[in-house]
């Protein structure tokens, strides 16, 4: 699990689409391998205490990194409903531009 955020980044954000933009009311995170499974579109996931990430995505991906300086509580604020961990899952309060870092494929079924 990845518990504490560093306002200098990186930030991630995964998708199941190409843009360059971030929209306002977007999710960020600062543990790329949990942008990358939200990438896949998951109805469950889950993580425990060592990281490991379970989810049932099933689609190919894209991992963003924000190509921008942001800040806690200037552009990104902890999400207020999340149910995960503090300091995991961000919300965006303005656009944010990115730069695709990398195109995943499906992930194997898991069991």
């Amino acid at each position: 699990m990845r518990n504490g955020s560093d306002s200098n980044g990186p930030w991630y954000h995964g998708s199941n689409r190409l843009f360059d933009e971030l929209v306002s009311g977007s999710t960020v995170t600062p543990w790329r391998k949990l942008a990358a499974a939200f990438s896949h579109q998951p109805d469950l996931l889950s993580y425990d205490d060592d990281g490991a990430i379970w989810h049932n995505g099933t689609e190919p991906g894209y991992l963003y990194v924000i190509a921008e300086e942001i800040v806690i509580g200037r552009d990104i604020y902890p999400h207020p409903r999340t149910t995960m961990d503090e300091n995991v899952e961000f919300l965006t309060r303005r656009p944010l531009r990115l730069r695709l870092i990398e195109r995943l494929a499906a992930p194997p079924a898991q069991p």
